[in-house]
């Protein structure tokens, strides 16, 4: 792996490793926006944190790879469909701001898949 790879790697998992703590400090606040057929309120908020941490871990150490990035991409492509998909059909003062963290999830999902078949 040249330099460029390994750098690319850093910069792709470490905002994940960040996103990822801000959902155990902020988990309470996130709540507001899991969709109301979904039980269990801020479990799911520190699942998908947890999830985060795993998969920055897991690219940063070399450990697992293909198998975080498949799983990550299909988190990104769930915040997509669950969170950010019904702020845009809903319209109103909200749905430019979704759908800028929709097309980012949708991007990061891709990029994840890629990845993912890219790796070892």
């Amino acid at each position: 792996m040249n330099k460029l790879d390994k750098i690319g790697k850093i910069m792709y998992a470490l905002p994940f490793g960040v996103f990822g703590l801000m959902h155990f400090m902020a988990g309470d606040q996130m709540t507001g926006m899991l969709p109301s057929f979904l039980p269990g309120g801020v479990f799911w908020i520190y699942l998908a944190g947890l999830g985060l941490l795993a998969a920055c871990i897991s690219i940063l150490i070399g450990k697992m790879e293909k198998m975080a990035m498949l799983l990550l991409g299909i988190l990104m492509l769930v915040f997509v469909l669950t969170i950010h998909l019904p702020g845009v059909i809903a319209g109103g003062d909200g749905a430019q701001m979704a759908m800028g963290s929709l097309l980012k999830d949708v991007s990061l999902a891709g990029a994840a898949f890629y990845l993912s078949g890219k790796a070892a």
